[in-house]
């Protein structure tokens, strides 16, 4: 137990970087009824073009201070337009399709960044080293690193621009109207095709900003980096409320949390010691997520219409 506090703490981490991945998800979601798939690797282009700008564009002795920011803005600009390309020409083509074929599509596109960035990446066919915040802070018994420090102001950071954004601006009440009823949002005025692009870019935003605070936290980045962060995120989207951005961030937590506690504690409970470390993990991680489809299937929030945008 003396090692409780840490753990907590190691979740609540991992848990606000699934919730950044996870409001792409459910915001698409609610205006377009889309799972995006291809949103994970979106969220690995962003650490690529982080590393891009760091590695190639920045002055080799550019201090961090500085160089994050860049970097931040860099990923950010590269995840914001591949998602609005993805969904100007690959799902806007098959809006009226049946579901299956974006489903498709998107799993197509989500293969097909990969090996983009597998084949003409500089040494993308391996694990590519990102710049770290190394530093550590003891707050109590509880030790953190300044890339954690990022990871959570900008958690937040995120977070309540994204409700008063969503609450008090004029775009935000007419992603709030699209999600409810697109047609007679359209009817009232509202250009949907443009909500529906700006909820891709906020979607992608987002990612960016979890893509840097993963490379700053774990120091490297590959291709296949997002297929395993896209499920999780996918994951505590569903565990929210799929729809519902305050449920995305909140099943974003619960999963980070369950899945340390699990990974640290399972192999202690008498005769389950081959079942316990990060191995069993991610099997964790959906043996939660089943049993919230078992028995809550709308999420711990349920989904809220006027907040699904």
């Amino acid at each position: 137990m003396n090692t409780l506090p840490q753990q907590l703490a190691n979740g609540l981490l991992l848990g606000s970087m699934y919730g950044l991945i996870a409001i792409g998800y459910t915001m698409v979601y609610g205006i377009v009824q889309l799972i995006n798939f291809a949103h994970g690797e979106i969220f690995m282009t962003g650490a690529f073009g982080a590393l891009t700008v760091y590695f190639y564009i920045l002055p080799d002795g550019t201090s961090m201070a500085l160089a994050v920011p860049l970097m931040l803005l860099g990923g950010a600009i590269v995840a914001i337009l591949i998602a609005v390309g993805a969904e100007r020409f690959a799902y806007r083509p098959l809006r009226g399709a049946p579901r299956l074929a974006p489903l498709i599509t998107a799993i197509g596109l989500s293969l097909a960044l990969q090996e983009v960035v597998r084949n003409f990446y500089p040494g993308a066919d391996r694990a590519r080293a990102f710049p770290g915040l190394d530093a550590t802070h003891d707050i109590g018994s509880v030790t953190i690193k300044d890339a954690d420090i990022f990871l959570i102001l900008a958690a937040i950071g995120c977070m309540a621009a994204l409700a008063i954004f969503v609450r008090r601006s004029r775009t935000g009440r007419a992603m709030q109207a699209t999600a409810q009823d697109p047609d007679t949002a359209q009817l009232m005025g509202i250009d949907t095709n443009r909500i529906i692009v700006i909820a891709f870019a906020i979607g992608g935003f987002f990612a960016a900003v979890a893509a840097v605070a993963y490379g700053l936290k774990y120091g490297n980045v590959d291709y296949r980096m997002g297929f395993l962060m896209g499920l999780k995120a996918f994951t505590a989207a569903v565990l929210g409320g799929i729809g519902n951005i305050y449920g995305a961030m909140l099943g974003g937590i619960v999963l980070g949390i369950a899945e340390t506690l699990a990974s640290a504690y399972i192999d202690e409970i008498p005769g389950m010691q081959q079942l316990g470390g990060q191995s069993w993990a991610n099997v964790w991680a959906f043996c939660l997520l089943i049993l919230v489809l078992l028995f809550r299937p709308q999420g711990l929030l349920g989904e809220r219409v006027a907040d699904r945008a």
